[in-house]
């Protein structure tokens, strides 16, 4: 898989994701694309429409009485609405019913539009009709700048696809958050973890999906450390603001919980993120127990960009909120990349 591939999906349904329409689901259901786990397949379980799949099947086609055979369709509303930096359609498991080719469009509308109303949107093309193969991972890359809100998935001219997978930066709605005490490290208002120490059992993006973690494998989980010092993530901040509150929440994780934690900051534009002398304590070390939730009020008031998160020794993180307030360059910054990406 290519790069692209680290960046969050917008679409997923515990993002907020969602299939809106479709033009057919004789076989499965539209909503299996964008389910978090990986497809699963069990032979031999049929139903009454046949052997049963994990994802996203339509009846044959064929032609009407003009000749025309058409296509199918599914349009999908991006739960984190962003720049679409590339696409991964995943024919898993269909062997002989998939499509032969597949295109993906994207278009930004705002409020909640109806299906009719998406229906008249400017579509732009973002990965064009390409050949697409059974059982097999297909990533597009996508050049396109500019913040969609919602995409329709193509496929020519039918058959079964089990994910679509829309991976992107989020760009929020600065309408959303300027004025108002945020969480500044929400990856829905566009914050991401950069750097990490370790991610052996899963992603640190994982601690800022919105929502609460249902087990251990959906927050940020490192492997066990053998030799000395401790493990670390830092994060980049929705945008320039002053951290007020921090929670950090070890829910799920009962036996592999860190024993403490920290909270450090940088304000990136005047420091490089290298020189550890840059860096001042946002929450000096601070014990932490096992599978619950941690608040902490905090008293400095300096603008960061970035925060890093020290466990000691190691272990996982279900969540990590970072409430504060957007400072005027921060407002201001969120304010000119969405006017770029209008």
């Amino acid at each position: 898989m290519t790069d692209f591939t680290s960046l969050p999906d917008l679409a997923v349904r515990s993002f907020g994701g969602s299939v809106l329409a479709a033009s057919d689901e004789s076989f499965e259901e539209k909503e299996n694309l964008i389910n978090p786990w990986r497809p699963a397949f069990q032979p031999e379980t049929f139903g009454a429409k046949g052997q049963e799949y994990d994802g996203w099947e339509t009846a044959r086609r064929r032609p009407d009485d003009s000749g025309e055979l058409g296509h199918d369709w599914a349009l999908l509303r991006l739960g984190l609405p962003g720049v679409i930096r590339g696409v991964v359609i995943d024919t898993a498991w269909f062997k002989g019913n998939f499509p032969p080719y597949a295109s993906v469009e994207a278009c930004s509308v705002p409020g909640y539009p109806s299906v009719a109303e998406l229906a008249d949107a400017d579509w732009t093309e973002i990965v064009p009709k390409s050949p697409i193969k059974g059982d097999a991972e297909h990533a597009f890359e996508v050049a396109v700048e500019r913040r969609f809100t919602h995409v329709r998935l193509n496929m020519f001219p039918d058959g079964g696809i089990a994910r679509l997978r829309v991976h992107g930066e989020v760009v929020a709605d600065p309408a959303l958050l300027t004025g108002l005490t945020v969480d500044l490290a929400a990856l829905e208002n566009g914050a991401r973890v950069t750097g990490c120490s370790n991610m052996f059992y899963s992603r640190p993006d994982n601690m800022l999906a919105p929502g609460l973690a249902r087990n251990q494998a959906e927050g940020w989980e490192t492997a066990r450390r053998r030799e000395p010092g401790n493990e670390w993530a830092i994060i980049k901040l929705a945008a320039p603001g002053v951290v007020r509150l921090a929670e950090l929440d070890t829910t799920n994780l009962k036996f592999n919980a860190p024993a403490a934690f920290s909270l450090s900051g940088i304000d990136a534009r005047s420091s490089s993120l290298d020189d550890e002398d840059a860096w001042f304590d946002l929450l000096e070390r601070t014990r932490l127990q096992p599978d619950g939730r941690h608040r902490f009020r905090l008293s400095g008031e300096r603008e960061v960009t970035h925060v890093r998160v020290d466990i000691y020794p190691c272990g996982g993180i279900a969540r990590l909120r970072l409430l504060g307030d957007l400072t005027p360059a921060g407002e201001q910054a969120l304010t000119d990349r969405w006017r770029a990406l209008a």
